[in-house]
């Protein structure tokens, strides 16, 4: 578990001069820290803007998805509820890059700063099911659903920092890292005619106050804060925040949340530009020249971002294969930062793993106006202990309008498979034709593409290399 307590200590001694206005206070007999350049300043603050960057988007997205009382908006809804999705995201869904349409969403946010909450799941009959728990820097710290706790009836308290109790008898403890917490629940379903049943379960999940546990709940009202933006979402948000803005934000987010224990030597450099645990920033106590490179830091730290996107993880026949650092990242700052730009809410592998389609066979990347067709030899589907899809987005991982309303296709669709038992996957703009349309994924009719295979419940195969997807290659 992450104890907040350790940071108390960095955050006593952390005082005195910044950045060429305050610098760090110096022990007896230790030198005073020299004045911050402004080619460090600009240094550091692209470091710290990765490192804030998941902190700064669960934040924003937290306050966008529970401004709302529930049924205003699908997904939306107040602290400690469920919030489901009853159907496939619609093409204007813009709340998260790169949903899925293999299951539909159960979104709660846990407000654990008063007492702990208790998540129940109900019996779902075998189904597969996965209630991912984020903290505010968006590691997955537990993950119940059938790999884990199997499909029976359950019930989990998630129990802030520090929290010390007693637990109704038939509850399992979860300790949080963070007071707020995000559940990005995932219940299987196989196409529209499976609502009703993945409805059933969905009601099932509950969110419960400790103190109320046993007894009628009061249901949680939202509290409506109209400075909120509801209409940009929230990724555009986030890349849109000035230096300052972003910063001031970030250190009032790191009183409540603090860093993880592994985070001592980034949180010892954020105190040369005036950045300290447990205190605000006050941009106006610094250097100007510190001042002046933090106000460029956002426009660079994103184009290191989006430059290092492609090769985050290693590429095999065009395909990047997130199968390790994800959903928990360490130190691993910058990854974690794509991540939550490129798709935030990542499971952990185990759980689910994401190959994402970055150039065809030729070394190209895929564009709107061209043909492709992704080939798998007989046996070579992608190997999974739940199902597996590929999933059309834009260059900026969202869906787009198609005539058959078909974002995704993958084992639990009509698929036709060669007389030899290979399978062909169609990806077009145009029909292929009637008689091919089981195997079509329509893409946009332009740019770029962006395209997500998933694999729930992975093989170990699928995990350690021994499998990649084929070659994607463009057709006449």
């Amino acid at each position: 578990m992450r104890r907040a307590l350790s940071w108390v200590v960095v955050a006593a001694v952390a005082a005195g001069s910044v950045g060429g206005a305050r610098g760090p206070s110096a022990a007896a007999g230790e030198p005073a820290a020299a004045p911050v350049t402004e080619a460090e300043a600009l240094e550091i603050g692209i470091e710290a803007y990765h490192y804030f960057y998941s902190l700064v988007s669960m934040e924003v997205t937290r306050r966008v998805s529970t401004n709302l009382e529930a049924g205003k908006l699908p997904g939306h809804g107040p602290m400690n509820e469920f919030c489901h999705m009853r159907e496939y995201p619609p093409a204007s869904f813009r709340a998260v890059v790169r949903p899925n349409f293999d299951t539909l969403y159960s979104s709660g946010w846990l407000d654990l700063t008063t007492e702990p909450m208790i998540v129940t799941a109900p019996d779902t009959g075998g189904r597969y099911y996965l209630l991912p728990m984020l903290d505010m820097w968006s590691d997955v710290f537990a993950s119940p659903g059938k790999r884990t706790t199997g499909t029976g009836a359950a019930s989990w308290a998630v129990v802030p920092p520090g929290w010390t109790g007693t637990l109704p008898a038939g509850v399992q403890r979860i300790d949080a890292p963070t007071s707020y917490v995000w559940i990005i629940g995932r219940t299987q379903t196989n196409g529209p005619a499976d609502y009703d049943a993945v409805h059933k379960v969905q009601d099932g999940y509950r969110i419960t106050p400790l103190s109320q546990w046993g007894k009628t709940a009061t249901p949680p009202k939202a509290t409506i804060d109209p400075s909120v933006d509801m209409k940009t979402p929230p990724l555009d948000q986030v890349n849109g925040m000035k230096g300052t803005e972003y910063f001031r934000l970030a250190a009032e987010l790191m009183k409540r949340n603090p860093p993880h224990v592994t985070d001592w030597s980034t949180v010892a450099r954020l105190r040369r530009i005036g950045i300290e645990v447990g205190r605000s920033f006050d941009p106006a106590a610094l250097d100007p020249v510190v001042r002046g490179a933090l106000d460029r830091v956002p426009a660079e730290g994103l184009k290191q971002m989006l430059a290092k996107l492609p090769t985050v993880a290693r590429v095999v026949n065009g395909w990047q294969m997130n199968t390790d650092t994800m959903g928990v990242y360490g130190n691993y700052y910058l990854k974690r930062a794509i991540v939550a730009m490129a798709g935030l809410g990542a499971n952990q592998p185990d759980d689910a793993i994401y190959p994402m389609l970055l150039v065809d066979a030729e070394g190209k990347p895929l564009q709107g106006d061209q043909k492709y067709v992704l080939h798998f030899e007989k046996g070579e589907v992608p190997p999974v202990g739940a199902f597996w899809s590929l999933t059309m987005y834009d260059a900026e991982g969202f869906q787009v309008a198609n005539p058959i309303n078909r974002f995704a296709i993958g084992d639990r669709d009509a698929l036709k498979f060669n007389a030899d038992g290979s399978l062909d996957l169609l990806i077009q703009h145009a029909s292929p034709g009637k008689d091919l349309e089981s195997n079509w994924l329509p893409s946009p009719a332009s740019g770029v593409l962006g395209i997500t295979m998933r694999l729930y419940a992975p093989k170990p195969h699928a995990l350690d290399g021994r499998w990649v997807p084929p070659a994607v290659r463009r057709v006449p």
